[in-house]
């Protein structure tokens, strides 16, 4: 029959990660409002474009190249973002899911820095490695988003270099361009060092 991308519910002890639904739509909007000033690289809808978005990812949600997610903060219960599964690849057998990545991330200004990105990444991470059995995770981001990479290394993913005109560009005003994309990557080999690693930032958060 083949792997089924799907978006489990993931419950960490700051966030838990749902499948992305209109019932997330006005949490979204307000969330999408806060603060502006990190997204200028990353795919995040204007409070009147959320219903837009969350179609869009759906629509892609049924192509089974997408599992999106909406991030709830365990404190409040309200949505504060999102993120996803992204491009399923198996290459040995059509059962087994050997790479996926994680993407489509974004967060309200006030849920940044808070240990929710981290918690959500491990859940990822775990459920990618431990549940599916994947061989690698990747991260990718705009060349230029140099806070996007430095998040990126911090959950222990590794550089792996540029790819060019790789992917089409999110940024503002540059619709119908291509972008450079930044390429990381964690391991099933490196993951129990990984694992440890976020677990002792979140225990910190």
């Amino acid at each position: 029959m083949g792997f089924e991308l799907k978006a489990p519910v993931l419950t960490g002890e700051l966030v838990r990660l749902e499948p992305l639904d209109h019932r997330h739509a006005a949490d979204l909007a307000v969330a999408a409002e806060e603060d502006r000033g990190a997204y200028a690289f990353t795919w995040v809808p204007r409070a009147d474009q959320v219903g837009a978005y969350i179609d869009a990812q759906l629509a892609r949600a049924a192509t089974g190249m997408l599992a999106p997610y909406a991030q709830i903060s365990t404190a409040t219960g309200r949505a504060v973002g999102a993120t996803a599964y992204w491009e399923p690849r198996s290459w040995l057998t059509d059962d087994q899911l050997d790479a996926v990545e994680v993407g489509f991330t974004w967060l309200a200004g006030s849920a940044q820095g808070t240990g929710i990105n981290t918690e959500a990444k491990l859940l990822l991470f775990r459920h990618a490695f431990e549940e599916w059995h994947v061989s690698r995770v990747d991260l990718k981001t705009d060349a230029r988003n140099d806070r996007s990479r430095a998040a990126i290394q911090r959950v222990g993913a590794r550089f792996e270099g540029v790819l060019r005109n790789w992917s089409r560009s999110w940024a503002p005003g540059e619709d119908g361009r291509l972008r450079d994309s930044a390429v990381y990557s964690i391991t099933a080999e490196e993951w129990a060092e990984c694992w440890k690693a976020l677990e002792e930032r979140v225990s910190r958060s």
